[in-house]
């Protein structure tokens, strides 16, 4: 039999252990939980506010370019329409500032607009061109000098000329169709001659080793080249064109001053004269402003600009419409790049 004694010395190592102590899990610190929450909160409210202000910004660029389209229609409906028909005695007013040329603000289609707008008008008593312009193409002062002969015989009305600064070449081609021209003393007037201008070159081109090569079909087609040398005949042709355009300058000036002009061998030589000087030589009649005019030879001092003048809207829709059609372009020769 075994000793009860020896159950008593037994190690402890050597009892019974349960199958599995349980792992405690772990608690979190209640200051970290909170930091969790602000921070999963913060980051969903930043996401809210980003995903709002998206919203607006979109809403924003829509509502400005619709403001900016009806922005466009008035202008283009209402600030380019002429000046309204009125009914009280006036004197209208139809400016030739700059260049003259068909895509200027003096060119012909818009000055001659205007002159029919201001003559049609049953108020109007007559129209004052003033005229501020250092000349420009002879075709489009032919055609508005016509225009000032027709209206002038169709309405019955007077049409003046005020010249400001200058009424040189061209501008001047339109001034002698005015029944009076009137001047300051200062102007710049006159400049009836005709000019092409140019250059040429040819002895560059030796110095630097350069070859022009120049394909036509017409010995005379590139006559104008300026990398090419221009040959006697085709000099003369250009000489021969240019004199002939001078002759019907001259012409339209006889007709349009009469026995007003000076006899002078250098009237038509292309020289311009002082106001004063123009007097003196029958190119205007005499001295008066705008206002003077209106007030003391029409009769009418209360004056009525009909300008047709390119607005601010239709500016902005050209440099829009330019834009549109570079980037169009640009994207045509991307995608062209990327097929072949």
């Amino acid at each position: 039999m075994q000793d009860p004694q020896d159950n008593a010395s037994a190690p402890a190592s050597a009892q019974a252990l349960p199958d599995s102590v349980p792992t405690p899990t772990p608690v979190l610190n209640s200051v970290d939980e909170n930091w969790a929450r602000k921070t999963l909160a913060d980051l969903a409210f930043a996401n809210l506010k980003e995903q709002q202000s998206q919203r607006r910004w979109k809403l924003g660029m829509r509502l400005a370019w619709l403001l900016f389209l009806v922005f466009v229609m008035w202008q283009v409906f209402n600030l380019n329409s002429p000046a309204s028909h009125t009914s009280f005695a006036h004197t209208a007013l139809v400016t030739i500032q700059g260049e003259i040329g068909p895509e200027t603000e003096a060119s012909a289609q818009n000055i001659m607009t205007s002159m029919r707008t201001a003559l049609e008008d049953p108020g109007s008593q007559a129209l004052i061109l003033l005229i501020n312009s250092p000349g420009g193409s002879p075709v489009q002062a032919g055609l508005i000098n016509d225009e000032v002969k027709r209206l002038r015989a169709l309405h019955n009305k007077p049409i003046y000329a005020v010249v400001e600064e200058s009424c040189a070449s061209a501008a001047y081609y339109i001034a002698a169709a005015a029944d009076q021209i009137y001047v300051d003393k200062a102007s710049l007037v006159g400049s009836i001659g005709v000019l092409m201008d140019g250059f040429g070159f040819t002895g560059l081109m030796d110095k630097l080793g350069v070859e022009r090569r120049l394909m036509t079909a017409g010995e005379n087609k590139g006559f104008l080249d300026p990398f090419s040398p221009q040959t006697e005949p085709q000099r003369q042709h250009a000489q021969a064109m240019l004199n002939q355009i001078h002759t019907q300058f001259i012409d339209v000036v006889k007709k349009g001053r009469g026995e007003r002009l000076k006899s002078s061998p250098e009237l038509f030589s292309g020289l311009f004269w002082s106001g004063q000087q123009a007097v003196d030589l029958g190119l205007a009649d005499s001295f008066g402003s705008v206002d003077g005019v209106a007030r003391e030879v029409v009769k009418a001092p209360d004056v009525i600009d009909y300008t047709q003048r390119e607005n601010v809207a239709e500016r902005l829709v050209k440099r829009f419409g330019v834009a549109v059609g570079e980037g169009s372009m640009r994207a045509m020769r991307t995608l062209g790049a990327g097929l072949r």
